[in-house]
């Protein structure tokens, strides 16, 4: 008997399922075809005016821009430093000492030799072969020891830049 009840509740709740579906398509086809106009608005008239002048640009007012004041290079000393060759001081860079000697000729940097550096390692050896030639054409090209930092040479790079300002404070005319 319970089985034959369970299927009758199973009847009746497939049933109405079914009667709900068939009410709902009946409902969706007859509001489709019921012949119901939707209103729609009607466009905006628009007036057509007769063209109106366009009123001649004016020129944009012109602002002089003023020139910047010419400004004379600065005088420098003919010679800025004596000729001769001048020895700088030795300077550790952690792993050995840097000494310089600086040529002046005509007044200016002409040469810059390495009279020490750190060589005792073949690491030292190596970096120093690849910064002294760098420190010693960027001295040379500067006229100054204010020189760029070689990387992976930080320590030979500022003994040299220290060495070589003591060698041309003396070369100072």
């Amino acid at each position: 008997m319970k089985i034959k009840t369970y299927t009758k509740g199973y009847m009746k709740k497939f049933l109405l399922s079914i009667f709900v579906i068939i009410s709902f398509a009946f409902y969706v086809f007859y509001n489709r075809t019921s012949g119901e106009v939707a209103y729609v608005e009607p466009a905006p008239t628009t007036t057509i005016l007769p063209p109106t002048p366009t009123p001649t640009p004016t020129p944009p007012k012109t602002i002089p821009i003023p020139k910047p004041p010419v400004i004379p290079p600065p005088i420098l000393p003919k010679n800025l430093y004596a000729d001769g060759t001048f020895t700088g001081d030795s300077v550790d860079a952690y792993y050995g000492y840097v000494q310089v000697e600086a040529k002046i000729t005509n007044g200016k940097i002409a040469e810059v030799n390495f009279l020490d550096y750190p060589s005792d390692r073949n690491t030292s050896r190596h970096i120093n072969s690849v910064a002294m030639p760098r420190l010693r054409s960027e001295a040379i090209a500067a006229q100054s020891y204010k020189v760029n930092i070689v990387s992976g040479a930080t320590d030979t790079s500022m003994a040299f830049r220290e060495s070589l300002q003591s060698a041309l404070s003396l070369a100072m005319s």
